[in-house]
Formats: C-alpha cells, sequence, structure tokens
C-alpha cells in the first residue's frame, strides 16, 4: 500500500536531495511526500526524480539487548532528517578517506535511509548496503555514501543500514552482552526490506546485499546463517578482509576483559561517551595481537548466535551455494590505505618506498586478495555464480592510489563529500565519476538481471585457482 503520488504537504529548496548526475541543482523544489508502509505512514521528501526516507526505525534494542521488531504506528512518522548512528570513535584528522560529518551519534540507531525511484509497488530491483569501518566507525546515513545516483541511473530501491558498532554491537561478556548483535541488526533490516520494500516500489524477491570492509566481511558472515539467506537473492563483497577470519571466543573475552577493567563501573549505567572511550583503551591494549593494529578488536565471533563455528559456517556457505550469484574482489593497494606514506617512507628516503611498496603489496595479498579469491574458489565449487574483479586505479605518485576505500568514491557520494580525501589527490571530480562509470554498470547490471547481465557484458565466471578476474581502472 502506498500513498505516493500524495498531499503537497510543503515546498522548499532542498540541495540535499537534488543531485543530478554529478551536479546539485540548487533550485531544484523539494515536496513532501506520504508513503505508507506496512507499520504506518512515513512523511519523506521527494526531488530530482526520487522519493527519500531517512531514520527510518526498523527495530530499537535495549544497550547489549537483541533488536526487537520495530511495531505498527498510528499517525504520520516523519522520515525526512537523519536518524542516530552507533556511538563510534572520533575520525583521526588527515584520515586517507577523509573526516566524514559523522551525525548525531545516538544508542537509537536502528534505521535505515531509503532511496527510490517511486514508492508505486513497480517491484523494482533492491539493494541494501551494509557500510565499512572496521565495526567501529560508519553510518550509512553519511554523505559519502550518498546513492541517489545509482537509485536514478539503475531505476533500483536502494536500502543504507545503520546497525550498532564496537562494544555496543559486538562485545562479547558472558552475563552482560552475547555478542554479534551487530549481525542480529543487519538481519532484522533485511527482515524490514523483506516486509516493507514492496510498498517502497521494489522486488522482496530480487535483494541484493552489497557491502565493504567489515560491510562485506558481514556479508560473507550472513551466507553462512540459515536466517539471514533466505532474505536476499545475491551478494556483492567489496574488498572483505577475510584473511582475519571470525572471531573466536578467546579472542572476545580477553577483549572484553580489557573492556571492562578500563571502564571500571558497570556497562548497563556507563554513558554512551564512557563506553566508547573503554573501548577505545582496550582496542589499543590489545593492539599488539592484531597485526598492523588495523583488524578490529569488536566483531562478529563464530559459535556466538547468529553465526556458527567456522568449520558449520563453511558448510552453511557451501549448502547455500547452489541458488547463490555472488561477485566480489579486492583493490589493488588495499594496505596502503593504512601504510602508505608511513614511517618507512618518511624515514628511509632512498629506500623506504620500494619497502612500503612491498610491504603493501604482500600484506593485500595475504589480508585481502587471496583469503578472497579463496572464498570465490569455495563457493564455486559449492555451485555458485561467481564473479571476481580488482580494482587497479589510475597511474600517480600518491602513496595511497588504488588502496583500500578507494572503490567508495566510484559508487557513492558527491564532490562535496569526498573533497577532503587524501587518497583522492591529483584527480579531478570529473575523472572519478568517469573511472566509476563501468563500475556503477556492472553494479547495477548484477543487481538487475544477475549472472547473466554480468556475462552479456563480458564476464567470465571465477572458477577457481586462475580463473578470470575482471580488472578496473
Amino acid at each position: 500500500m502506498t500513498s505516493e503520488p500524495c498531499t503537497q504537504t510543503g515546498a522548499t529548496v532542498d540541495p540535499t536531495a537534488t543531485l543530478v548526475g554529478d551536479v546539485v541543482a540548487p533550485t531544484t523544489v523539494a515536496e513532501d511526500v506520504l508513503v505508507d508502509v506496512a507499520g504506518g505512514t512515513l512523511r519523506g521528501r521527494r526531488a530530482a526524480g526520487l522519493t527519500i526516507l531517512r531514520g527510518v526505525r526498523y527495530a530499537t534494542a535495549e544497550r547489549f539487548g537483541p533488536p526487537v521488531p520495530e511495531q505498527p504506528w498510528t499517525g504520520v512518522r516523519d522520515a525526512r532528517e537523519h536518524g542516530g548512528v552507533s556511538p563510534q570513535p572520533s575520525t583521526r584528522p588527515g584520515a586517507v578517506a577523509g573526516v566524514p560529518d559523522v551525525g548525531v551519534q545516538s544508542e537509537d540507531c536502528l534505521n535505515l535511509t531509503i532511496v527510490t525511484p517511486a514508492a508505486d509497488r513497480a517491484r523494482r530491483p533492491v539493494l541494501v548496503w551494509l557500510h565499512g569501518g572496521s565495526y567501529r566507525t560508519g553510518s550509512g546515513s553519511w554523505d559519502r555514501y550518498r546513492t541517489d545516483r545509482l537509485a536514478r541511473d539503475g531505476d533500483v530501491v536502494v536500502v543504507s543500514v545503520n546497525y550498532r558498532l564496537g562494544a555496543l554491537g559486538y562485545l562479547r561478556a558472558p552475563g552482560i552482552s552475547p555478542g554479534n548483535l551487530g549481525l542480529l541488526d543487519q538481519i532484522e533490516a533485511l527482515r524490514w526490506v523483506r516486509a516493507n520494500v514492496a510498498d517502497l516500489g521494489g522486488d522482496p524477491e530480487n535483494v541484493t546485499l552489497v557491502g565493504q570492509s567489515s560491510g562485506a566481511h558481514s556479508v560473507a558472515c550472513l551466507l553462512g546463517v540459515a536466517q539471514a539467506r533466505p532474505l536476499f537473492r545475491r551478494a556483492v563483497l567489496q574488498s572483505p578482509p577475510l584473511g582475519l577470519g571470525l572471531g573466536r571466543a578467546a579472542a572476545a573475552d580477553r577483549v572484553a576483559t580489557r573492556f571492562l577493567a578500563r571502564l571500571g563501573q558497570d556497562p548497563r549505567k556507563a554513558s554512551p561517551a564512557e563506553v566508547v572511550a573503554a573501548q577505545q583503551l582496550a582496542e589499543r591494549d590489545v593492539a599488539g595481537r592484531a597485526g598492523f593494529g588495523f583488524a578490529p578488536a569488536y566483531g562478529p565471533v563464530a559459535g556466538v548466535e547468529p553465526l556458527p563455528e567456522v568449520p558449520d559456517w563453511r558448510a552453511a556457505c557451501r549448502a547455500g551455494a547452489e541458488d547463490l550469484e555472488v561477485v566480489l574482489g579486492t583493490t589493488r593497494r588495499e594496505i596502503a590505505y593504512f601504510l602508505g606514506g608511513g614511517p618507512v617512507s618518511r624515514h628511509l628516503p632512498l629506500v623506504g618506498r620500494t619497502v612500503e611498496n612491498g610491504l603493501i603489496g604482500s600484506a593485500t595479498w595475504a589480508v585481502f586478495a587471496r583469503p578472497t579469491l579463496r572464498f570465490a574458489r569455495m563457493l564455486a565449487e559449492a555451485g555458485a555464480r561467481v564473479f571476481a574483479y580488482r580494482i587497479d586505479g589510475p597511474a600517480s605518485t600518491s602513496p595511497y592510489r588504488a588502496c583500500h576505500c578507494s572503490d567508495l568514491p566510484l559508487l557513492f557520494g558527491d564532490e562535496a563529500a569526498w573533497a577532503r580525501a587524501p587518497m583522492l589527490a591529483g584527480q579531478s571530480w570529473a575523472e572519478v565519476a568517469e573511472r566509476g562509470g563501468p563500475l556503477r554498470t556492472a553494479w547495477l547490471s548484477f543487481v538487475a538481471g544477475g549472472a547473466a547481465a554480468l556475462a552479456e557484458q563480458g564476464w567470465a565466471p571465477y572458477a577457481g585457482r586462475g580463473g578470470a578476474v575482471r580488472l578496473f581502472a
């Protein structure tokens, strides 16, 4: 059921909803629209051929409790402003991908941003986006993840998910928090999409789950979770750090011990800011156990609901592969995000860059590329239609080039959102947008038509060691 087109309740200039291609048209008029979904009526915004709903709550949760599905409401619920984002540490100045405007942090953060060409029950393909951020930062509602261009160019419904992060989402402390709450949030969001997306112009039988970094790691986890698999048809995994594996109970227990010691009070009563501060201190305490220090201290733990133990997770991934279509891949220099322009090249100007590039190449292969291709091979051998890719990036003197996260501006956001990202230094936004064209076309084709659509574009399936890998500049 839907009431769009609906009674206009107001018309204003809305620069946040008027992205036309890569140019903001400030004179475009945005109108309020009413959209009916299963739970009630939402007031969103209509502009530039899109209906946008923000801060749409899909569940609620007590601290360290499982998500509870959102209940029906009466009256009209406002969906014109972004909802809260999970409490999280600040992004460090000079971050490779730039410093985002985090937004309002709140434990009431289980909400969605929905962009649709029209809430008209037209059964369009659906793309559900899981952001990255090492399970400790990020938000699907950030401007850098704006999906207007994808929704418009592909005539698809895009749903971006906010879920609990860090200790609030992944602390495993018996008697306090069971762990894996962020994964449960993601599953609840997919259930909400399943129940409501037809009212938003989407097809609940044609849902593609797309994630990047820890979001892609989440997708891999959910491929082995029985209750999640019926909720999506296809998957795209961008830069999944599969070399980190799934969390183990013993490691999670060590993190929890350090967190509780650093907090020094009942974590159920501490303020969100106190929780985040203790979370950061515990991360530093255990960083020596985490290789380069980029491995998340908090994240999914195998054997904790809803995630099976590792052998059972692998078996579940294989069991669900026969009806699965998946695209997965990495960037050429993932680890440059963490090491590029670091102390090695700064202190050894003559040989440091060579040493640094060697470390970047070997670590990228170990943490990202090799385990991703192994996962692809496992799924393909189990019957999935699998396609692999790699983003090489343009020639540049930048220490980052095709680093981790460099795929994001090719797909999402606009020039303003990525203007201060060091990883894009030396590239104009026009060049970034042009480079992203083939990637956007591929993703949108896959979301709409699956393996057959990629085959029509000349993609060859990935069948195992030495198999075809599609390259993007």
